[in-house]
């Protein structure tokens, strides 16, 4: 008779359990924030509105300064949740009064904000992505191409971070000195939607920054099928991209035209809902010798019959090794008063930053931005 077999006990030991992700309080609207803290944390729904004023009034980045939730709640959320950091790597200040700030976010990779305060308001130029896919020519920008999209958290904290700059840089009592958004930072806004949306919704909230949807301005270079889809979804002022009088201008400059043209973007913006007396702001930056002779300004006239609008005309800021340069004052000039004479408001922006590489980007290819390991996206929405 056979002795039974033994079987030897496995004693190679089990891996240890991946630790659970933590959830990115930061990027969650009030509602997700609740259903979080109901759903995950079993906590009161009342909860939800302290951390939200937490991170977006008071602009706080850590549980501990949560001062008037218990120390059990705070360590829950430690272990369960985390407030995603934007590290501020660099500050360049201009003599016209204007700040920019390079961030460096958690993986390492650089944004920009351009604070531009003046008698009557106080704007921030913010960043929706790391890089930019639409490779518009004159765009520092446009040569990192696309890396990463960013966060609905790491969109808000720039509002924050400069929030806390501006305010005890000034001296200010309030949490929120910025009384402007513009959405004209790196990236092309409407290719990030989602975010830009969950983002645009906690700064209006009114537990958060309550900034008003008037004080909102988002700038596209033209995705013809976003545009319908962000007059649909949100309520903030729309600003295109224009910069050419043909599509032969701008498709050299702007590959995105190759794929909607302007009429095709003219038409989107015709058929974009408005709020009474709001107007849809084109911005055409002035390149000397490309697109600023008279012969555009009567263009421009025709091609913006119909619509309500309104003019940004923007000296170039000139970036190093692009080959464009910025209008000379007087033809500058002579643009817009062609453009008034055919009834359109135009204005000439004052040129911002230009003695701290002013133009979007610029300072984040000095952080080291390897433009060769951008992830170009292969499709436009």
């Amino acid at each position: 008779m056979s002795e039974p077999s033994v079987t030897t006990p496995d004693t190679t030991p089990l891996p240890a359990p991946a630790p659970a992700k933590l959830v990115d309080v930061s990027s969650l609207t009030l509602e997700g924030l609740t259903r979080f803290l109901t759903e995950q944390l079993g906590e009161r729904a009342f909860r939800a509105g302290q951390v939200f004023r937490w991170i977006h009034q008071r602009g706080v980045t850590s549980f501990d300064e949560m001062t008037d939730l218990s120390k059990a709640l705070r360590q829950k959320l430690k272990e369960r949740a985390e407030i995603v950091p934007l590290e501020k790597d660099l500050e360049q200040r201009s003599m016209d009064g204007t700040i920019k700030y390079r961030f460096k976010t958690r993986d390492g990779r650089y944004i920009e904000s351009v604070y531009m305060p003046s008698e009557d308001r106080k704007t921030l130029c913010v960043s929706t992505q790391v890089g930019c896919a639409m490779a518009c020519s004159f765009c520092m920008t446009g040569t990192l191409g696309l890396k990463r999209n960013l966060t609905p958290g790491e969109i808000v904290a720039q509002v924050h971070r400069v929030n806390r700059e501006v305010r005890q840089l000034e001296g200010l009592e309030t949490y929120r000195p910025l009384s402007n958004l513009v959405f004209m930072g790196m990236g092309e806004p409407l290719h990030n939607f989602e975010n830009l949306k969950t983002a645009l919704s906690i700064l209006q909230s009114e537990e958060g920054p309550n900034f008003s949807h008037r004080h909102i301005t988002v700038s596209t270079v033209g995705l013809v099928p976003m545009i319908e889809r962000f007059g649909q979804e949100t309520d903030v002022k729309l600003a295109i991209s224009l910069n050419a009088s043909t599509d032969e201008q701008r498709s050299k400059t702007m590959p995105v035209n190759r794929k909607w043209n302007i009429a095709a973007l003219l038409e989107a913006c015709r058929k974009f809902p408005l709020r009474q007396g709001r107007r849809i702001t084109f911005e055409y930056v002035l390149l000397r010798g490309f697109n600023d002779s008279d012969e555009d300004a009567y263009r421009l006239i025709e091609l913006l019959k119909g619509i309500p609008a309104k003019v940004n005309l923007i000296p170039y800021n000139e970036n190093p090794g692009l080959g464009f340069q910025t209008t000379m004052e007087e033809r500058a000039e002579a643009f817009r008063a062609i453009l008034a004479e055919g009834h359109i408001a135009a204005f000439i922006r004052q040129n911002r930053g230009r003695d701290i590489a002013g133009a979007c980007g610029q300072l984040a290819n000095r952080g080291g931005q390897d433009a060769s390991q951008a992830t170009q996206a292969t499709e436009l929405p």
